[in-house]
């Protein structure tokens, strides 16, 4: 079948994920909606996943995407014909070690406040459920009744023909070589088969290429950070006797086990992956295997085998090696690309994307089609991911280590440990050198806390007191008595300017911000609905410029909200993040150690709360904001970055004499909190 040459959306890919969305969009009315797949469905990762259906995740909204899936799957038989071999036969993971015993009965808390049911069990629990695993050494589990398991291909094509019952036109053996925009929104694909090749208008394009995604949005100037590793398992020939049991997961020895039709399947997140494809997927990959690689898997299934003796005797049927896709953080990629409207993404599902891609194809065919998210996806928004993940040799590194995080121990403050330093601040050496230990956001490398002389300057990491507590302690006791220096130069920082900045921003903001040059006011920008998009302070620094203020985290989300509003307005949105760095000097004594660094006067008739203007510190100048995060007396310090290095180091100097402390931002967090 030849593809239309215009369609309302376009979806690229097809894998459950796009099979997912196409049945979503059509279930919502979208008749017209065409989704093309270069080989045949499900010929990249869908037909080797294990196709594992756990309900359970780190909130309450990806745990209810994860349901509405499991949901979605016992139902999907009834309604297309196509067996989905879904099946609620539960699942349990078992803790080898207390750190771990702790982690899964915390998971089984938070089951039950997402309405998930759970129960932990012990030792003896566990070998009633799952017979054939040895638990000398099991200290307990939980057990999660209503987990289960599926046949992913199936899935696929039974959201696939659902699509199809409602209209949609699903083309297998054609190939989206580029998509098109006018430098701001989308305005169709080309493509080509073995018949020909021709062009789509349409304004909503969706990527669900899977490990193909990255390189085809990076075409278009889309970030999506995301690269294909190895993912090993193996499955036995048939064993006498063997029923059917709940999915075991066994994390501290990187396993997990699915009994399949009398068949057992071994599988592993190794500690330290494989990535694959750095140099590009090649062209012909359909349905295909890597090469074995059975020294990697040996240590797993050693382990195997003493945690369940059947490996011992049964036949290998499949060793199997196949690619997936991971990213940076182990969450996904859902929603319209920031800086291009009308391209959406469904991608980078971190080898969890059959109990993934039934929720997630409803939640985006939902904000495609109201034009917002049914509910708060901040999670896996396409917009937290920053510029320069694009780059493959950080995606490489990363994704070796994210695979094994999936089975690592989840520990509060857990930092990555791969490719690390690639944003640093203009301090960064100087935060190094008196002992900062740094953690991760958005890239940037932010002073976390600072170490003690002789003391390990790394996390040891615990569920109850880590070994920072005492460190920020004394921290957040100098920010509340005497007087405490960060470096906040990861703020996000954009400047908004131009004749109708005022009335832009007045649009946007919940709190009015038409103010006078040099006064700085807290608000927040809203939506529609009045929901909260972005928690910032916006400064007027002249008639027509102001600069915004916000998290790190959300730069890009911020940028992109700002200017799909813009309109005909005549405004220019700019990210000034690099170009100043920020210090806060913080906490009762801080006026006196700005009246030490600076002629200028800092009482509060002259320098009141709320306000912002230029000084002198040292020999260099600064913008001083009168603001408070952490509730104590205090000033954020924007400078240039030419001049940033002088004036924290005429900081340092001069706090001597006033207790001066570094502190991170764990501290800043402490302190928030208090107030």
């Amino acid at each position: 079948m030849t593809p239309p040459s215009h369609a309302r959306a376009v979806i690229i890919g097809g894998g459950v994920s796009g099979c997912s969305v196409a049945y979503h969009l059509s279930k919502l009315g979208w008749t017209d909606i065409v989704l093309l797949e270069r080989k045949r469905l499900t010929s990249g990762t869908t037909w080797h996943a294990a196709g594992l259906i756990g309900q359970l995740r780190a909130n309450q909204n990806m745990t209810r995407l994860a349901k509405y899936s499991a949901d979605l799957y016992t139902k999907l038989e009834d309604e297309t014909g196509i067996a989905t071999g879904m099946r609620q036969n539960g699942s349990m993971t078992v803790a080898l070690t207390a750190h771990r015993w702790e982690e899964v009965r915390r998971q089984a808390t938070l089951a039950h406040s997402f309405g998930v049911e759970a129960e932990v069990i012990g030792p003896s629990e566990v070998k009633s459920l799952h017979p054939h695993v040895m638990t000398r050494d099991v200290i307990g589990g939980v057990y999660l009744p209503h987990d289960g398991q599926c046949d992913p291909a199936n899935i696929a094509m039974a959201l696939a023909k659902g699509a199809r019952m409602r209209g949609a036109r699903i083309l297998e053996g054609i190939k989206v070589t580029a998509v098109d925009d006018n430098g701001q929104a989308v305005t169709g694909v080309h493509w080509e088969s073995s018949e020909g090749s021709g062009h789509i208008a349409t304004d909503v394009v969706i990527n669900c290429g899977g490990m193909w995604g990255r390189d085809l949005a990076a075409q278009s100037g889309v970030t999506l950070p995301l690269h294909a590793c190895e993912h090993f398992y193996l499955v036995t020939e048939p064993v006498a006797g063997l029923s059917q049991l709940p999915v075991l997961r066994v994390p501290d020895e990187h396993a997990y086990f699915k009994e399949d039709a009398g068949k057992m399947l071994l599988g592993a997140f190794e500690p330290k992956a494989k990535p694959w494809g750095m140099g590009g997927i090649p062209e012909d990959f359909e349905f295909d295997s890597l090469p074995e690689d059975f020294a990697h898997f040996e240590p797993i299934l050693e382990r195997a085998m003493r945690r369940m003796p059947l490996f011992e005797s049964a036949g290998i049927h499949t060793f199997f090696n196949g690619p997936e896709s991971f990213t940076p953080d182990d969450r996904y990629y859902l929603g319209e690309a920031p800086d291009l409207r009308g391209y959406w993404v469904a991608a980078g599902y971190n080898s969890i994307g059959i109990v993934s891609s039934g929720g997630a194809g409803m939640a985006l065919a939902q904000w495609i089609h109201d034009g917002e998210p049914p509910f708060d996806l901040w999670d896996v928004d396409i917009r937290r991911a920053q510029p320069f993940q694009r780059n493959r040799r950080y995606l490489k590194e990363r994704v070796s280590e994210t695979l094994g995080l999936l089975y690592a121990d989840h520990y509060p403050y857990r930092q990555p440990e791969t490719a690390r330093g690639v944003r640093r601040s203009p301090v960064h050496a100087l935060l190094s050198a008196r002992g900062a230990v740094f953690g991760e956001t958005a890239g940037w490398e932010r002073a976390n806390w600072f170490a003690k002389d002789g003391q390990d300057r790394e996390y040891r990491y615990d569920w109850k007191g880590q070994n920072w507590f005492e460190n920020q302690r004394a921290e957040h006791l100098a920010v509340r008595e005497q007087v405490g220096l960060f470096d906040l130069s990861s703020f996000g920082k954009i400047r908004v300017e131009g004749r109708d900045a005022s009335a832009f921003l007045q649009m946007m903001c919940g709190n009015d911000v038409d103010v006078p040059a040099g006064r700085l006011v807290y608000t927040q920008m809203l939506n529609a609905r009045g929901g909260i998009e972005c928690d910032l302070t916006v400064t007027r620094l002249t008639e027509t410029a102001f600069l915004l203020v916000v998290p790190a985290a959300t730069v890009q989300r911020d940028l992109a909200w700002l200017r799909r509003h813009i309109g005909e307005r005549f405004v220019v949105v700019t990210d000034m993040t690099a170009a100043e760095a920020t210090f806060a000097v913080m906490g009762p004594r801080a006026r006196d150690l700005m009246q030490a660094v600076s002629p200028d006067d800092f009482g509060n008739s002259a320098h009141p709360f709320g306000t912002a203007r230029e000084i002198e510190v040292g020999m260099g100048l600064a913008r001083a904001h009168r603001v408070s995060y952490v509730g104590e007396l205090g000033w954020e310090l924007y400078v240039s970055a030419d001049q940033s290095v002088h004036v924290f180091e005429t900081l340092l100097q001069a706090g001597a004499e006033f207790g001066l402390k570094l502190c991170g931002l764990h501290a800043l967090d402490s302190c928030r909190i208090e107030k």
